[in-house]
């Protein structure tokens, strides 16, 4: 096949397949039904059986996260029209990403320890609950591998979207603002977009969550490193 056709069969299988995982997700409510799981799963094994390569994928992923920045944008919406509760709760707000951002990072070095991982394996670790993109720029000023960076941040974020909200219920967390701000400071962009599922202020808070977190840790990570 010629590229251009793997490349709009690999961006029809992709939209496809997530749009049945909602299907499914709604149907079979699971952890293991949660779209960006169940959907990632599936379009590798499509990938496999019609023997494309990540090579080939590539210029598909290209197109579908072009379209990433629009859908970050949209955020603000939700978070306009909450912007008042949002500063009556500012305060928590900052002092819950400013612990969060402390134990994703005390985590990554006691799993260190544990495991007697390498300063290599352990700085690509300490990134995991910021954004790809952010993740991979402060991996690179402590000498970490973005290749495993970018798995350590889908992990988590993958994780954060499949059992965060059940944790949060079964821990008894149950305001708005304390569900949201947890996906985003943890869960980044992928545990966000099933906080803005649940609420539009749960949305809000995540995807204020999910920046402040990114600039925070950005901050904190090198000098900790130092």
């Amino acid at each position: 096949m010629s590229s251009s056709i793997v490349t709009l069969y690999s961006v029809a299988i992709t939209i496809l397949v997530y749009l049945l995982s909602l299907r499914i997700a709604r149907k079979y409510p699971s952890p293991f039904t949660t779209p960006v799981f169940f959907s990632t799963v599936v379009v590798i094994l499509l990938l496999l059986i019609s023997h494309v390569t990540y090579t080939e994928y590539r210029p598909a992923k290209g197109i579908m996260t072009y379209f990433l920045g629009p859908a970050t944008v949209a955020l603000a919406v939700p978070l306009y029209k909450n912007r008042e509760i949002l500063r009556r709760y500012l305060l928590p707000v900052l002092g819950g990403m400013a612990a969060g951002s402390v134990i994703t990072i005390s985590t990554a070095l006691i799993m260190a320890k544990i495991f007697q991982l390498s300063r290599f394996i352990f700085a690509s670790l300490a990134v995991k609950s910021i954004t790809v993109p952010v993740a991979s720029e402060v991996a690179k000023m402590i000498g970490g591998s973005q290749i495993l960076v970018a798995g350590f941040v889908m992990i988590t974020g993958m994780f954060g979207a499949m059992f965060g909200l059940k944790l949060l219920t079964w821990a008894k967390i149950d305001h708005p603002i304390s569900r949201g701000l947890a996906l985003g400071t943890i869960s980044h962009g992928i545990g966000t977009g099933e906080a803005v599922k649940e609420g539009d202020l749960q949305g809000a808070v995540s995807g204020v969550a999910m920046g402040m977190t990114a600039i925070l840790t950005s901050f904190v990570i090198p000098w900790f490193f130092q």
